[in-house]
C-alpha cells in the first residue's frame, strides 16, 4: 500500500544524492538502453550535478537532439521528469509531448514512461504516481496518452490499467526490436 506522502517532485539538486544512489544500486531510467544510461547518468551528475538536474525539465525542448540506437538523431520533444518521492527516491515518470497533436513520432514509444527500483516495488508507487500524472499531461492539451509495455511485463500492464488504461494494440518496436504493447488512457 502506498504511504499517504508519496507525491511526484521536480528534481532537484538536495534530491540528487539519493536518485545517484538508486543508480549506482541498479536503477536506470532509461528501459532501453538500461545500464549504459545509468552509467552515463552518473558520469552527468559528476561533471556537473546542476546541468544534469535542470536537464530533467525541458518543456520547451531545448536540450540536445536525441541519438536513437542505429546512431541517427531527432528533434527532442517537449519533455520532464518527476521523481517519486516517499522521503526518499523510488522512481522516476517521464513525460513527452508533441505540442498541439496526441500523435507522437515514430521514434516514441509513449507519451509516458515511469519506473521503479527493485527494493521499492510493489507498495502500489507506480499505479499512484501515473494517477498524479495525467492532469498534467491533460493541461498540456492531450485528448489522451499512449503508453508501451513488454507482453510479459504484467505489473506495468496493471499499473496502466488501474488507471482507465485499455489495449490499443499490438507492435514491434524497432527501437526495442521485439513485439510491443501499446496501451492509451482517455483524460
Amino acid at each position: 500500500m502506498v504511504q499517504q506522502s508519496m507525491e511526484l517532485v521536480v528534481p532537484s539538486l538536495d534530491r540528487l544524492d539519493a536518485y545517484a544512489d538508486a543508480l549506482r544500486r541498479g536503477f536506470w531510467s532509461d528501459n532501453t538502453r538500461r545500464e549504459a544510461s545509468a552509467r552515463e547518468e552518473l558520469a552527468a551528475i559528476a561533471a556537473d550535478p546542476a546541468k544534469f538536474v535542470a536537464s530533467l525539465d525541458d518543456p520547451q525542448a531545448r536540450g540536445a537532439p536525441i541519438k536513437l540506437p542505429d546512431g541517427t538523431t531527432v528533434k527532442r520533444l517537449p519533455s520532464y521528469r518527476r521523481w517519486i518521492w516517499d522521503g526518499d527516491f523510488c522512481g522516476n515518470m517521464n513525460f513527452r509531448w508533441q505540442p498541439g497533436t496526441a500523435d507522437l513520432p515514430p521514434t516514441v514509444l509513449g507519451h509516458v514512461g515511469y519506473g521503479v527500483p527493485a527494493w521499492k516495488r510493489r507498495r502500489g508507487y507506480a499505479t499512484r504516481a501515473l494517477a498524479l500524472q495525467l492532469p498534467a499531461c491533460k493541461r498540456e492539451g492531450l485528448p489522451h496518452i499512449d503508453l508501451t509495455t513488454d507482453p510479459d511485463n504484467e505489473a506495468s500492464q496493471k499499473v496502466i490499467t488501474a488507471n482507465g488504461g485499455t489495449l490499443v494494440g499490438r507492435f514491434r518496436s524497432d527501437a526495442h526490436g521485439k513485439e510491443q504493447m501499446r496501451w492509451r488512457i482517455v483524460l
